[in-house]
């Protein structure tokens, strides 16, 4: 079975909990500063987890729908529009959202390239023409340079022991999690995730009819440099 399928449960929750509704505010922020003004199009929050950025772009008005493949996300207080499914085959019509908006990482899930690049194709798809796309990457030479081989963190009722490495064969950021629990035998999730440089990600959202307007390295409004921690792209569906 695929990690993605596995993972989104329980324990990536506490395991993530310091990504908190106070690092969503500011991204929210952000959003409206890079994208501008949004004349109440539906917004889409593709990859929403548990829903921090859409619960927060509905009390500021934003027509938000959450979309993501994890049940068990989908289901976290509070009770917010959300939507189940595949990002490489969103079940949504053309043209339909004025803003797709795609958080902490959530691109470069799947094993083959075209997998990954068909995300960006219905991105531009399911986007009304004129309407504005947020990406939100970790920058790939950074993440590789300071890469934490293994960790240890004790949370809420277990342990996880955490191992990092890059396949330089494959181009991907792997983290395996073992979850030691008292009441429960050990278990193993894993993440990986493809690294892509910049100039890739600028060549698929070009191929899938996607301008990008902006390279921003952080949330503060940064611009994207090799020693960036993220990379954001912002653009737009050309008219």
């Amino acid at each position: 079975m695929a990690w993605y399928k596995e993972w989104f449960g329980a324990e990536y929750l506490e395991l993530y909990a310091h990504r908190n509704r106070g690092e969503a505010e500011t991204h929210v922020d952000f959003v409206e500063r890079a994208l501008g003004e949004n004349p109440r199009g539906a917004v889409l929050d593709l990859a929403c987890g548990a829903g921090r950025h859409t619960e927060i772009l509905r009390q500021r008005g934003f027509r938000a729908l959450g979309f993501d493949l994890s049940l068990t996300l989908l289901t976290q207080a509070p009770h917010l529009p959300r939507v189940a499914g595949d990002m490489c085959c969103l079940p949504f019509s053309d043209d339909t959202f004025w803003q797709v908006l795609n958080f902490f990482t959530s691109f470069g899930y799947f094993e083959s390239e075209e997998e990954n690049f068909r995300v960006l194709e219905e991105i531009a798809r399911i986007l009304e023409p004129g309407g504005g796309f947020l990406i939100d990457l970790f920058n790939r030479d950074q993440v590789v340079a300071n890469l934490v081989e293994r960790e240890q963190r004790d949370l809420k009722g277990y342990t996880a022991e955490i191992q990092r490495w890059f396949d330089a064969s494959t181009q991907r950021v792997n983290k395996r999690i073992r979850v030691h629990s008292p009441d429960h035998p050990v278990q193993t999730f894993v993440e990986s995730v493809r690294a892509y440089e910049q100039e890739e990600v600028l060549s698929g959202l070009e191929q899938a009819g996607l301008e990008v307007g902006a390279l921003y390295g952080s949330f503060q409004g940064e611009d994207f440099t090799r020693d960036s921690e993220r990379l954001i792209l912002v653009g737009t569906k050309p008219a």
